[in-house]
């Protein structure tokens, strides 16, 4: 399974939006993959800490957005650390990478580059991961994410560097899982029904094609389709069609009035 942590007090407190989850979504999708759960944190080290240890423990690959930065409230390094039981470290790989960065960095500022000015030094504490990670490619400006029990992976913040690198681990590291939970979902539009009197034929239609799932999303102030519900069924896809073909059948039977199907 694939989980998600996504960190920081600016997601909370809607001064930005998230985007990670929608693109990640697409990342999985493409591969034949599926995300299993979501998790949102701020900038509180426990927390933080406590949402990294229970990827460890659960044994799911996990993407962390946020908090690998330098400043005071990048905390996803040292909750990392904390959470697996290790020092952080500068890693040499990671070293070699933000210097190159801070020396072009200076190059294009037309500074001499001093590998042990102020900023350089800062930069360098971006590479400071617990010991035993493997860093992950950043292709926007080289300073690295880090990877911990091959599963858990830890990136920036910033989608231009996330995305690229997240698509990068799921293909470099994790291409045995391409394919193996690709799902399509089949859903049609109910008008004027009551979930409740639909109920049984979602339980029947769930026990008959386990594993698919059956799906209600009821609106009352839709601009086309006004009070309605979109009835669907989720899971594999040699078994959507057969399930969707029995849900059709029972609305049917229920008297159910009909609108437009859809596939995804």
């Amino acid at each position: 399974m694939v989980g998600l942590i996504i960190i920081g007090d600016e997601i909370l407190s809607g001064r930005r939006q998230d985007k990670h989850l929608v693109k990640a979504i697409e990342l999985l999708n493409e591969r034949g993959m599926a995300l299993q759960w979501v998790r949102y944190v701020g900038d509180d080290p426990d927390r933080i800490t406590a949402d990294i240890r229970h990827a460890l423990d659960c044994g799911d690959v996990v993407f962390s957005f946020g908090g690998i930065g330098a400043t005071p409230d990048d905390h996803t390094r040292g909750c990392a650390a904390r959470a697996v039981g290790r020092a952080l470290c500068l890693h040499p790989e990671a070293r070699e990478l933000i210097l190159a960065r801070s020396r072009e960095v200076a190059e294009q500022e037309g500074r001499t580059f001093d590998p042990d000015a102020p900023d350089t030094q800062r930069r360098l504490q971006m590479g400071f991961f617990p010991g035993g990670a493997t860093i992950i490619p950043n292709p926007y400006n080289r300073i690295p994410g880090f990877s911990l029990m091959a599963r858990i992976h830890f990136l920036p913040g910033f989608p231009v560097m996330a995305w690229p690198m997240m698509a990068w681990v799921l293909d470099e590291r994790h291409a045995a899982l391409h394919n193996q939970t690709r799902v399509c979902e089949r859903a049609v539009i109910v008008y004027g029904a009551m979930e409740a009197a639909l109920t049984p034929l979602m339980e029947q239609i769930e026990s008959r094609f386990a594993p698919v799932k059956v799906f209600s999303l009821p609106s009352v102030d839709h601009p086309v389709h006004g009070r309605h519900i979109e009835l669907g069924v989720k899971g594999p896809i040699d078994v959507v069609d057969e399930a969707f073909a029995s849900l059709l059948d029972g609305l049917n039977q229920h008297g159910a009035s009909l609108g437009p199907t859809s596939v995804r």
